[in-house]
């Protein structure tokens, strides 16, 4: 495939195949497709494909129904599992997706052993240490795709508060996908200065509230799914920053052992992303409410893992 990265993404369903449609059009590099789906990943990468001559970008598109075209991959996106629907916890999907996401891991690690893992199936930490486990991988080549969806969430909420430009508004959201998440209102900022000082506790609280409950705000208006735009673009604003070798600090579920005092386990924190994959947990000072907080997250994730028995 000469000198183009490859980028193989599992799952060709809403989420996988927008992914696809943003690294396309990123001309981050070849694009391989893959659904158990008959069709579905053929018919997506081909429609993709039809699209380039308008778009301008020069990249191949392969859908699949297997792996052998994944072979010598540089990023693996995993978005394969079952979504959520209405009034179902995460945890419902605990088994079947831990189960599925295993499968793929052996898939693509067979036939891409340096390849980098992205994981954004859910639950998500959990998910990662299912991934992490059964590839045999170091941790750095394994991350998870929450903090970037969550903090652009937070972005999105806080550039309307302040009726400002969204580039102009950092957040920063650690701890796990979901009720557990631990937003820093302290560390958002609009073009450097805190949140804090331009807004009220009352709005920064309530955007903290609509923040962590951002994912069930969609699936409860669509009905019929969950959000896929903002979730696509934030695992290939990772996967950019790796194949770029960008080195961006973004928050995502990583690896840690004795971080923030967390050890063993998948939690969303500040990582430099580079083109070893994870080069770097970046250690902020929390407030003691903050570290609580975390380790609340911390602790949930621990729920699933006992769970699960890895």
């Amino acid at each position: 495939m000469g000198a183009r990265k490859k980028i193989t993404v599992v799952g060709a369903g809403n989420v996988g195949a927008t992914a696809a449609h943003w690294l396309a059009s990123k001309e981050l590099g070849d694009v391989v497709l893959v659904d158990i789906v008959e069709g579905v990943p053929q018919g997506k990468a081909l429609d993709l494909a039809e699209a380039a001559p308008v778009e301008g970008y020069d990249v191949r598109l392969i859908g699949t129904n297997g792996y052998d075209e994944t072979t010598d991959s540089d990023v693996v996106i995993i978005t394969a599992g079952l979504a959520r629907k209405p009034g179902m916890s995460r945890d419902d999907l605990l088994r079947t997706n831990a189960d599925i996401v295993g499968k793929v891991v052996d898939e693509c690690v067979k036939r891409s052993p340096n390849s980098i893992l992205v994981i954004v199936s859910n639950p998500l930490d959990a998910m990662c240490q299912v991934a992490l486990r059964r590839s045999g991988f170091p941790k750095h080549r394994v991350v998870g795709m929450a903090g970037v969806l969550d903090s652009a969430r937070m972005r999105c909420f806080l550039a309307e508060a302040l009726d400002v430009s969204v580039e102009n508004v950092t957040a920063f959201v650690l701890g796990g996908h979901g009720d557990t998440m631990v937003p820093l209102p302290r560390y958002s900022t609009c073009a450097g200065i805190p949140v804090t000082e331009l807004l009220s506790k009352e709005q920064i609280d309530a955007i903290v509230k609509r923040t962590a409950g951002g994912g069930a705000e969609i699936v409860n208006l669509l009905k019929t799914g969950s959000a896929y735009y903002a979730p696509s673009a934030a695992a290939v604003e990772m996967t950019e920053s790796i194949l770029k070798d960008k080195k961006k600090i973004l928050p995502c579920a990583a690896y840690l052992e004795g971080e923030y005092g967390i050890n063993g386990l998948y939690v969303g924190v500040p990582c430099k992303l580079g083109a070893k994959g994870l080069e770097q947990v970046i250690e902020i000072t929390l407030t003691a409410e903050e570290r609580i907080a975390l380790q609340k997250s911390a602790a949930a994730v621990q729920e699933l893992i006992d769970v699960l028995g890895i």
